[in-house]
């Protein structure tokens, strides 16, 4: 017999046990086997994981029936103790078809009232049984995790509409417990993977609060002078590796990171800079540097649990050697803070600082740097972009005349925000890092700040700063502050 019958025949033996039928004829063993896209062995490890921690129980004949399909009832027990959310809801939900001294009735209870599990009509179905698909959405909903990494996680389970097993279930509920956060993590492993960015994988996901950049630059200390940039973000699909922004490495250097005061690994700067295609004007004192997914660059927006439900079909997985589809990928970080240089032909260099919020927009990978305040790209004179983090392969370009877009209207939404309308949508976040002011008939001044993200086409939102807000029924002239729109808007009011 090969070693290929040797693992199937093996394989159905662990099945065997693990459903108490070993008589069953070897022929209809290796069927159920394969049946279980999941190998024996991981249904066993997760059963014996949920049962050390009280998740699963067995029959009374002593066997866990893991090819049985599992019911609500079970689905419902199951997901309140690996998640830990007994007494979770403020009030249980109250159900027609649950008998209240049923022993899943609490269960049931708090799984609807969570929102977790769904009800028609009040009646919870505990008989019923749960396709892959809407286990998925239980467990991500239980875990508060992105549905497309919990996806990820029951790809082998089996597909279509099929009702899943004890086994299965057992199976992503094992996987996803791993993944829940905890104060405690620790390091295990990190490395560069470019200039600008780590891979950071933990024995655990961070908390929400150890995630928050304050606390982070707290507890990630890195020697000789790096620095946290940004905030952790967890990658899709993973259990608990983060892609990590850093001030640009320094290729000579061994770094040593500490993590909440506890020497947590060492790993070498990357050389590595990152692969941007084009150097291009988009406004009078604003430049882009695009990067191509198909040229195997890619966004960290892209990629990040965080983000996924919110980019659609450009989101995808990565997995631990950042490869999708047999394609290794480089990835960008978070591009706060960073900076490149730009230099008029014959002039003296600047420093242009990146417009928050404008690297993966729109669907695309084109980060915005603005040059200083007061400052404007001169048509007709030649611009070389460079950077210690970027390699760009068409720096230069002639800047051009940009007659800036009309402002058309604005609207009071509230005594602190106005909406701002401008002639055309001016795509890509342009509007990130502008500010309006408004004048009373009496000449009081106020300003307001675009609120970043808030673009629905040419529309964006401006708020108040310091604390001020609009008086009502009062009339406000409001002026672009800058030459980024041209034009004014009177007559707006908050009623």
């Amino acid at each position: 017999m090969n070693k290929n019958k040797h693992a199937t025949k093996w394989a159905a033996l662990m099945l065997a046990a693990a459903l108490g039928t070993a008589s069953l004829p070897f022929n209809v063993l290796q069927a159920k086997a394969a049946e279980v896209m999941i190998a024996p062995e991981d249904i066993q490890q997760a059963i014996q994981e949920l049962s050390g921690l009280r998740v699963m129980q067995g029959y009374q004949d002593g066997t866990m029936g893991i090819t049985n399909p599992i019911t609500r009832a079970e689905l419902a027990k199951m997901v309140v103790l690996t998640f830990g959310l007994e007494g979770a809801a403020e009030n249980q939900a109250g159900l027609t078809d649950v008998n209240p001294n049923a022993w899943y009735s609490d269960y049931a209870a708090e799984l609807a009232a969570l929102d977790i599990m769904t009800t028609t009509d009040g009646r919870f179905n505990p008989k019923g049984t749960v396709t892959r698909d809407e286990l998925v959405i239980i467990v991500s909903q239980a875990l508060k995790r992105d549905v497309k990494s919990v996806a990820y996680w029951a790809e082998r389970l089996r597909e279509g509409a099929g009702h899943v097993t004890r086994g299965e279930a057992a199976y992503l509920l094992n996987t996803a417990h791993q993944a829940i956060p905890s104060a405690e993590a620790k390091i295990t492993s990190v490395r560069a993977l470019n200039a600008i960015t780590l891979m950071i994988t933990l024995d655990a996901p961070l908390t929400a609060d150890n995630e928050v950049f304050a606390q982070a630059k707290e507890d990630f200390v890195f020697s000789d002078g790096l620095a946290l940039t940004n905030m952790p973000r967890l990658k899709t699909g993973s259990i608990s590796t983060y892609i990590v922004p850093t001030s640009v490495q320094n290729e000579d250097t061994d770094y040593t990171l500490t993590y909440k005061g506890q020497k947590a690994g060492t790993f070498a700067g990357s050389a590595t800079k990152l692969d941007m295609t084009e150097a291009r004007q988009v406004a009078k004192d604003t430049f882009e540097l695009e990067a191509l997914k198909s040229n195997g660059v890619v966004d960290y927006g892209y990629v990040i649990s965080a983000y996924s439900s919110g980019r659609g079909e450009n989101a995808f997985i990565l997995d631990e050697n950042n490869r999708a589809d047999g394609k290794a990928y480089q990835v960008i970080s978070s591009g706060q803070g960073r900076e490149v240089t730009i230099t008029p032909e014959g002039g003296l260099p600047m420093v242009a600082k990146y417009v928050p919020f404008t690297q993966s927009t729109d669907g695309k990978q084109e980060p915005k740097f603005r040059l200083p305040e007061g400052q404007q790209l001169t048509p007709g004179v030649t611009y070389t972009v460079t950077s210690d983090w970027a390699q760009i392969a068409s720096r230069t370009f002639v800047a051009k005349e940009f007659i800036p877009l009309e402002m058309v209207g604005a609207e009071a939404i509230g005594e602190t925000s106005v909406a701002v309308t401008l002639s055309e949508d001016p795509g890509d976040e342009l509007f990130s890092g502008r500010s309006v002011e408004l004048i009373d008939a009496e000449g009081h001044k106020q300003v307001a700040v675009y609120k970043y993200s808030s673009r629905k086409g040419a529309v964006g939102v401006f708020d108040l700063t310091e604390g001020d807000k609009l008086r009502a029924g009062t009339t406000y002239t409001v002026t672009p502050v800058g030459e980024w729109a041209k034009g004014t808007s009177t007559g707006l009011t908050l009623n």
